[in-house]
Order: C-alpha cells, then structure tokens, then sequence
C-alpha cells in the first residue's frame, strides 16, 4: 500500500473526521498516481478499506470516492492521448509520412511488412465510427483492424490475408450508414507506402463511382482500373466523346434521354426490358430511343465493337461532364 494512503485512511478512521479538500486531493492524487503505474483499482480499495479497519465509514467512503476519482481521470487522459496518438498515427501513414511509422505501428499491432487492403466508406454519421470500430475489434482483434475517421470518410485497415474483415466493415456500414453510402475497396499492397497507396485507389475509385453514377453501392478499385487509364490521356477521350456522341446534342427534345437510355442499356447488359424498367418507360420507348441514337451516331448498341464504342463514349461523357454547361 502507498504510504500516503494509509496514513491518510488511518487518521481519518480514528478521528472519525470527514477528510477536508487537501486530504480529497492528495487522495486524488494518489489514485491518479496508481493509475499511471498500473496498479490495479481493486488492490487499493482493498488496502484502504484494510487500513481503516472497518471504522469511520462516512470517511472512508468520502477518501476510497476521491481515490476512485483520481484513478479515472488518469485512465481517461491515458485514453485521450492514446486515441489522439492514434489519429496522427493514421493520418501519417495513410499520407506516406515516413517517419517511425514501422516502430508506431507495432504500438497499434499492424506489421507493415504483410500485404494490407485499405477499404473507405462514405455517408458516415456522428457515432458511426466507435460502433463499427469497436464491433470489429471485438471480431477480429485490435492487432488486425484500424479503423478510423477521416474527414467525412470511414477508413478500415485491414491483413490481406484477412478477406472477411472487408466484408464484416461493409455489413456494419449497411447497417448504420444513411441512405446513400457507398463503400470501396482498393487493391492489396504491401508495406507502408502499400497502404497510402491501397487508401488511394479506394479515394479514387469512390470518386468515380460518383461521377460515373453507379448504381452499386460496394465497388472495387480492381474492376475501375480502365477509367484513370482513359483519363491519362483526356485529349484521345474527349475526342471520342465528341465524335461519337456530337450529334445528339441537336436531337429534338435534348440529348438526355438518349443518353440516359444508352446508360441504362449498358448496366443491364442490353437487356431492353430492364433498362425500361430502370428508366421507367416503355420498353417500346427504349426500341426507339435506341434507333434514333444509331440513326443519328452511325453506331448500333446491338453491334458489339460499335457498342463498346459508344459505352466508352457514354463512360468518358461522364468522367468529363460533357457537354459542357
């Protein structure tokens, strides 16, 4: 037992005095002091209570409340410079910010030299995080998942060896998110610069889900990798959008319906009845939507080059916003 403890625990149960604010404090004090060391709660209530030998209960109860106190205001603190240490932490390694991050990460228990795949999910709300964070955890262990806020993202790090902790984050953020969230997964990578890398892809790939109005609310940076291609080169892919697509701009009653039918076509697989569903029209409509799109580009959805052609066109239009406003 610390000195102290006993000596203040033993006066007040003899006198039978309620301790005042000093003695309060330097209880305080002690429990937050036994904190930092790691000595545990119960093994000082139990030597308080030993030391009072079972008199003066209103005071032992005011010093063993002071001592509680002590020691959870120091946990607490240890908490907050542990979650603070833990967002910088994050914040460098997904920014590639080198440095000690092998060392920081053994504290979090990731072991940078493995293959991580880095998920990002958007539509989070105020809460969100510390549920699905502590529900994986409670999972897979805190040495396997990292999780954590970034800006108005969800960010799960996780073991490519690991596959289910993919799917596991996805089904929490179904089950809380808003309306609307979408999740993305980048590519496994190995290392540090691995994971800033797989974070990127995920960014890149929520992004364009965006711009391309995918209707799939789980998408893989894998299976976009031909659009940052297209955009490598904007001059080959604007040439195309303009060749193909240019004169539906003077189609009477505007080239949105024929673009949004061509669109709806494509996610379907071709399938006219769906995409009419989709579109919610006749499928009739569909037929002639998709005459006069061939009548006025020279190119067939029902032909399999010309169709590439134009889905690529349709895909590009969107990446680029065209027509410009």
């Amino acid at each position: 037992m610390d000195e102290p403890l006993r000596r203040l625990v033993a006066e007040h149960a003899a006198t039978g005095r309620l301790p005042g604010r000093a003695a309060v404090e330097e209880c305080r004090a002690i429990g937050e002091s036994a904190a930092v060391r790691g000595v545990p709660l119960r093994v000082l209530v139990d030597d308080a209570l030993a030391a009072a030998d079972g008199t003066a209960a209103p005071a032992l109860r005011r010093l063993v409340a002071a001592l509680m106190d002590g020691y959870e205001a120091a946990q607490h603190a240890a908490l907050r410079s542990e979650e603070a240490a833990r967002k910088e932490f994050v914040d460098d390694l997904l920014q590639g910010r080198a440095e000690r991050l092998a060392e920081r990460a053994e504290h979090f228990g990731l072991r940078l030299a493995e293959s991580y795949v880095v998920a990002v999910a958007s539509g989070m709300k105020d809460g969100d995080q510390d549920r699905i964070e502590r529900d994986l955890v409670a999972r897979f262990g805190s040495h396997n998942i990292l999780v954590a806020g970034r800006e108005a993202l969800l960010v799960c790090v996780s073991p490519a060896t690991l596959p289910a902790a993919v799917g596991e984050f996805t089904h929490h953020v179904r089950a809380r998110f808003a309306p609307g969230w979408r999740v993305a997964v980048g590519r496994a990578q190995r290392g540090p610069g691995g994971v800033v890398a797989s974070f990127r892809e995920a960014e890149r790939a929520l992004e364009l889900a965006g711009r391309l109005g995918l209707a799939a609310s789980v998408v893989k940076a894998a299976d976009l990798l031909v659009f940052p291609v297209l955009l490598r080169d904007r001059a080959a892919i604007e040439d195309l959008v303009n060749s193909v697509l240019s004169p539906l701009l003077g189609a009477r009653g505007g080239h949105e319906p024929l673009l949004e039918t061509l669109a709806a076509v494509f996610a379907v697989h071709g399938n006219q009845a769906a995409a009419a569903r989709r579109l919610g029209v006749s499928t009739r409509t569909v037929t002639y939507r998709l005459e006069r799109i061939r009548r006025l580009t020279g190119f067939s959805p029902d032909e399999p080059t010309q169709r590439f052609t134009l889905e690529t066109a349709v895909l590009g239009a969107r990446l680029l916003d065209w027509p410009p406003s």
